[in-house]
């Protein structure tokens, strides 16, 4: 209630302000629900996810340490394959005795340069489409990256590596279907290159800036790569890092949310390996919990989606594995992670905002058809997220 708002600040300000933050304290007061003022949020965040360590006097050591390797990846990742693309122009005779783009060693930088790609496409597909309903990652980002953007590059960068690579597939495409009008295929498809305006040599977009952050995870996890959806993980971070009030950590959004979201992955992972669907830490094994809570909870409405053959898998699979971020507009979803990021058994509690989810539209349920119940459970209808948290709280209670 906003009556209460200075007493909350004032009471995030006193746990935050002690040499040693007291993580038990901390966590209850984000449960339920972190004040944006003054970079609250951000830096609770940073706590929660084990990016920033408890004792304060650490912090400013810590986060320059992190922010110069994060340099580090893209002067690796980013820039020097680019240099490298860019001088093969040039230096053709060098590079064919030691390395070309047709040599099929596994080894070859080239053969890594192009599987990179088929990733870095599958990416900027997805981070494109970031919450279409919000402005925000179609903006300009106040702090574009200097070292990539830098006016006397002559580097290809990842916006360059995604259009050429695009062109090239097009071409391609085009000339085996024996086509040859121009109208590229890019004017038609709704979530083309073209349908955003191309900012100015030296801006770079918010979603530009995610793209980044998913690539080098990508590179610096090679057993998980990129799996689709994990941009929808990146982009709540990302957005709430790069709108601090604090300027000067706004200023880093970018390798902040990348170890965040490292950090975040490491506990979630294992929802993205298909692999690991059936054993105790895979996906199925939390959607059957969803479904044993809610058996728990209300044991007619769980024979009811039972008798209707409505497995978890057909809506939970995406409320557990993208943390809700699908389901809820993107303020209410920073809301609810919140409380997840709160829970000390990480992520218990989610299955119990799951539960709650069910048990709050019990009645159309109840009533529903398998169609009609699909439809609401795959487009939930409540939005009122606190009513939703309010219930899961009570779940979580009555154990």
């Amino acid at each position: 209630a906003p009556a209460f708002a200075p007493l909350r600040i004032a009471d995030f300000q006193e746990v935050l302000g002690e040499p040693t933050v007291a993580l038990t304290k901390l966590r209850e007061l984000c449960f339920s629900g972190i004040p944006f003022d003054g970079g609250l949020r951000c830096l609770c965040w940073k706590i929660l996810l084990n990016y920033l360590p408890l004792e304060k006097a650490l912090w400013s050591s810590l986060l320059k340490k992190q922010r110069d390797l994060y340099s580090q990846f893209l002067k690796e990742m980013i820039i020097q394959p680019g240099i490298a693309k860019a001088n093969l122009g040039v230096s053709r005779e060098d590079v064919t005795l030691e390395d070309h783009p047709l040599n099929p060693n596994p080894d070859s930088r080239w053969n890594t340069y192009f599987k990179d790609n088929e990733v870095l496409l599958q990416i900027d597909k997805d981070v494109r489409r970031l919450y279409p309903d919000m402005a925000f990652f179609q903006r300009p980002t106040d702090y574009p990256c200097l070292l990539i953007l830098d006016p006397q590059n002559e580097f290809e960068t990842l916006r360059r590596r995604v259009e050429q690579t695009t062109l090239k597939s097009q071409t391609v495409a085009r000339n085996r279907s024996g086509v040859t009008n121009v109208s590229s295929p890019l004017k038609t498809t709704p979530s083309s290159l073209s349908e955003y305006e191309v900012l100015p040599n030296g801006c770079e977009a918010h979603w530009e800036v995610v793209e980044r952050i998913l690539f080098i995870y990508a590179k610096l996890n090679p057993g998980i790569a990129y799996v689709q959806g994990m941009n929808e993980i990146v982009g709540p971070l990302y957005y709430t890092f790069a709108t601090d009030p604090n300027s000067e950590w706004k200023e880093h959004a970018e390798a902040d949310t990348f170890f965040c979201f490292t950090n975040l992955m490491a506990e979630i992972r294992d929802n993205f390996i298909k692999s690991l669907d059936d054993s105790q830490c895979g996906i199925t094994y939390k959607m059957e919990k969803v479904y044993s809570t809610l058996k728990e909870k209300d044991v007619e409405l769980y024979l009811k989606l039972q008798e209707q053959n409505i497995k978890p898998q057909f809506f939970a699979f995406r409320w557990l594995t993208l943390l809700l971020s699908q389901e809820f507009l993107l303020p209410d979803v920073i809301r609810i992670w919140d409380s997840l990021f709160a829970d000390d058994k990480r992520f218990d509690f989610l299955l119990l905002v799951c539960c709650a989810m069910l048990t709050l539209i019990r009645d159309q349920l109840l009533e529903g058809d398998f169609t009609l119940n699909m439809r609401l459970l795959q487009d939930y209808p409540i939005s009122d997220v606190h009513l939703i948290l309010k219930k899961a709280k009570e779940l979580q209670d009555s154990k």
